[in-house]
């Protein structure tokens, strides 16, 4: 439970992080109340994961995660670029967190 709850809280890292930015340093209403209730939800998840996990791994995971989500998106709609590299990267970080939770003792 507390794996399928930390990528939750990954997913919701990505969505604060988007919030964020579209909330234009917290002046737009709908954007920056998004972001306040995803962070929530985000630091809850991982807390709650962190009383079962390692620290490092989860945090690892947690941030692996958002990082993704957040360049992914931005390579999808264009607001950043997209090139072979990225890519590669971007799956050599989900790589690192897939080999986390596979070697999860």
């Amino acid at each position: 439970m507390s794996w399928l709850i930390l990528v939750l809280a990954g997913i919701a890292e990505a969505v604060w992080a988007l919030a964020l930015r579209r909330s234009e340093g917290l002046t737009r209403l709908a954007p920056s109340v998004v972001f306040v209730v995803a962070l929530l939800l985000s630091m809850a998840g991982l807390a709650y994961a962190m009383r079962s996990l390692p620290t490092g791994t989860a945090y690892a995971v947690w941030v692996g995660i958002g990082a993704s989500l957040t360049v992914g998106y931005g390579m999808i709609t264009g607001a950043e670029t997209a090139s072979l590299w990225r890519v590669l990267f971007l799956a050599m970080i989900i790589g690192g967190v897939i080999g986390l939770k596979a070697v999860e003792s």
